[in-house]
């Protein structure tokens, strides 16, 4: 697996959530909390060297999650996509005391003709930016934005 440093290829996305790490963290370990502002089922909790299903029902979209590591309140890291587009995701996790914790997630991995790169590098940063905005405003106010599932409303395809 490579590092994110040796990765050329890679899409980012960063914010400062105001809330201490804890539930920060636990915010992507635990689907109880992640299906409030991310995918709507999870077949468990994220577990160091275990398998686990993510799925998007609003898309009839499901992905298989491996994860790699996890550091308590510092660092996830998971593979993910089909066999033959695996990427690495890896979320980093500063505390800033009473100001909260900032939130860095890249995904690396990411490989194919200029075009693809472009829309892989896109659509992961628009989506995990999306990701991260859901999780202030259900973290800080208790509100369910429904950002990732507005993202591509079935309207737009009738």
């Amino acid at each position: 697996m490579k590092t994110m440093a040796e990765s050329k290829y890679y899409a980012k996305a960063e914010m400062l959530i105001r809330k201490p790490i804890e539930p920060v963290f636990q915010a992507f370990i635990n689907p109880e909390i992640t299906t409030k502002f991310w995918f709507t089922k999870s077949s468990g909790k994220l577990e160091e060297g275990k398998e686990t299903e993510w799925t998007w029902e609003m898309y009839h979209h499901s992905i298989l999650v491996r994860t790699k590591m996890i550091e308590l309140n510092k660092k996830i890291t998971i593979e993910w996509g089909n066999s033959n587009e695996i990427t690495t995701v890896e979320w980093t996790f500063k505390n800033l005391g009473e100001v909260g914790t900032f939130v860095s997630i890249i995904n690396s991995g990411l490989h194919g003709e200029t075009e693809k790169l472009i829309a892989q590098i896109r659509d992961s940063t628009e989506g995990f930016t999306l990701v991260l905005a859901g999780l202030k405003a259900y973290l800080k106010h208790n509100i369910e934005l429904n950002l990732v599932f507005d993202r591509f409303p079935k309207e737009l395809n009738e």
